[in-house]
């Protein structure tokens, strides 16, 4: 521990180790936004899923072993390293050539990514004592709150051809932007951050680490864009989608079989066996991948609801969000401070997971005739619940454990926060796929979509009768092409004329808009329910916690970061 330092040097290790952590936290919304400007580049849309899914492997399997490393070698060595790769993989990934180098460096900040989360958490524990650390966990909870909504603001500004200094932005600086602040970040925790003495040679699971990473590389890919990353595989050997998930879900439970019995025999294990021994343990790590799953059900999916019901462009749709950010923000810091002031952090945990459970069901009542201030001041206490009981996660972790099993039991609630954010996205985006294809039913009929069909050009929106494609069509921007290459193919009419197929045309686009609003909505709900079920479930497991006082610094303990 390095409780001792001064409150300066604190403050300055704190503020590069949140910088780096915001990047991290901003990758993922930041690279979403220019998704379609990489596709529309390298004319590789087969490969999408490739992009996000790289990077969630490399960072998920990544988070428990660099935790376990931190332990052994220090926090100091292995965050630099971490935020070296990083920064490389950023700057590859912006050089790429084509979508194959793209993949690989994503993967490659995975790996970065996924080393920094680890230890943002884990040096808190170094720094400050148990009961100093609510501050901090405070304002690591409100970086990430704060980069669900700069990430897509920040992504379509870069994205869309901006002017800075007098150069023109495009997709490849959503990478580019972390380099500079990587750099810092690292300068300053090389300065700032002491290294670790030890006195005995570390012992490193190898065998544990591959396993691990072989059981969550293999979930991943299991229940995350399986259907498009295996497309080729399926198309060749016709095996069916059931079938290869059912062999990736048995390659799973073989390695989290070996990897049990490997760890049990370890000098130094990945994941220590004993943890499961501690029943506050257990129970707070099912509660962050409940938690995990409702945040990102709520916040991804709710920027896509202000695009189809309120007709929000992308931009527009991340700043409808600052109400929840407020209120995540307010609540991090502020349960921050009452918790080192108390002590005591069960009661909070379970307010926090209450708030968020009613507030979003108060989003069951948001339809398409809502105005824009219900959602609002729902997602503002929506916000206000989740700020509280995000922090508290790791806090109660870390708070059950010695100095030494600092970095595995941090980065332990960080994988199933992560597995359940992962989880969360894949079946919600199923049950929003599925709820959309229901609600539409064959829309072949519908005579925007004959209008489009009848277009050479609509080959470039995709398939006509996939949900996805469905729902790009009623997005502005999209609405807005299609509008404006009507107009370009019938400038030689005359104007009356002209005038005429473009009322009937927006007439169309209108109603067509009205089917698929609806339709989203209703499956919105069905996701809403479940992501109020899931933090109900965590409330219910709040209850079963044995809270024991946090623990106050003792400077004759330190030994070193």
């Amino acid at each position: 521990m390095q409780h001792h330092l001064s409150l300066r040097s604190k403050i300055i290790i704190m503020l590069s180790v949140m910088a780096s952590l915001f990047l991290v936290a901003l990758d993922q919304m930041i690279i979403a936004t220019s998704l379609g400007k990489i596709v529309e580049e390298f004319n590789a849309f087969s490969s999408l899923g490739w992009v996000m899914t790289a990077y969630m492997i490399t960072l998920t399997v990544t988070v428990p072993i660099a935790g376990k490393l931190s332990d052994l070698f220090g926090r100091r060595l292995v965050i630099l390293f971490g935020v070296g790769v990083f920064v490389a993989g950023s700057l590859l990934g912006g050089m790429s050539g084509n979508i194959e180098q793209l993949i690989v460096f994503r993967a490659i900040q995975g790996i970065g990514g996924g080393i920094i989360t680890a230890n943002a958490f884990s040096i808190i524990g170094d720094l400050f004592s148990a009961r100093e650390r609510g501050k901090w966990q405070g304002l690591i909870g409100a970086v990430f709150g704060i980069s669900s909504v700069v990430g897509p603001l920040l992504g379509g500004f870069l994205t869309d051809s901006n002017n800075i200094f007098g150069l023109i932005t495009n997709w490849r600086w959503t990478l580019y932007i972390n380099v500079p602040i990587g750099i810092i970040a690292f300068i300053v925790i090389a300065i700032f951050c002491p290294s670790l003495k030890r006195d005995s040679k570390p012992k490193v699971d190898y065998a544990g680490a591959a396993l691990l990473a072989t059981a969550l590389a293999t979930l991943i890919l299991a229940i995350d864009n399986t259907e498009v990353i295996f497309a080729n595989l399926i198309a060749s050997t016709g095996i069916s989608l059931l079938g290869l998930r059912a062999t990736l879900f048995a390659i799973v439970v073989a390695a989290i079989v070996g990897f049990i019995i490997v760890e049990r025999r370890a000098k130094e294990p990945i994941l220590p066996p004993y943890f499961f021994k501690n029943r506050n343990f257990i129970l707070v790590i099912i509660m962050a991948s409940l938690f995990g799953s409702a945040f990102l059900g709520s916040i991804l999916y709710l920027t896509q609801l202000n695009q189809q019901v309120f007709g929000a462009s992308p931009t527009t749709s991340g700043l409808m969000l600052l109400p929840m950010v407020a209120g995540l923000s307010i609540a991090s810091v502020g349960v921050g401070q009452l918790i080192s002031k108390t002590g005591k952090y069960k009661l909070f945990m379970a307010i926090g997971f209450i708030m968020a459970t009613i507030a979003v069901l108060f989003l069951l009542a948001l339809t398409p005739s809502s105005g824009y201030q219900y959602e609002a001041i729902v997602i503002f206490f929506l916000g206000l619940g989740m700020g509280v009981a995000m922090p508290i996660i790791s806090l109660a972790v870390q708070n059950e454990f010695s100095q030494e099993d600092l970095g595995a039991a941090t980065s332990s609630s960080q994988l199933f926060r992560s597995l359940g954010s992962t989880i969360g996205v894949a079946v919600f985006g199923a049950m929003l796929t599925a709820g959309i294809a229901s609600g539409l039913g064959n829309m072949s009929g519908n005579q925007y979509i004959q209008t489009l069909s009848k277009n050479p050009a609509s080959s470039m929106m995709g398939d006509l009768t996939d949900p996805d494609t469905l729902l790009r069509l009623n997005t502005p921007s999209i609405k807005q092409k299609i509008a404006d290459m009507a107009s370009g193919a019938i400038t030689t009419l005359p104007k009356p004329v002209q005038d005429q197929i473009n009322q009937q045309l927006k007439a169309q686009q209108d109603e067509y808009a009205l089917i698929v609003v609806t339709a989203f909505s209703d499956s919105m709900h069905k996701i809403f329910i479940v992501s109020a079920c899931l933090m109900g479930a965590a409330t219910i497991l709040t209850i079963a916690l044995k809270e024991k006082s946090l623990k106050t610094s003792n400077l004759s303990t330190a030994s070193g970061v």
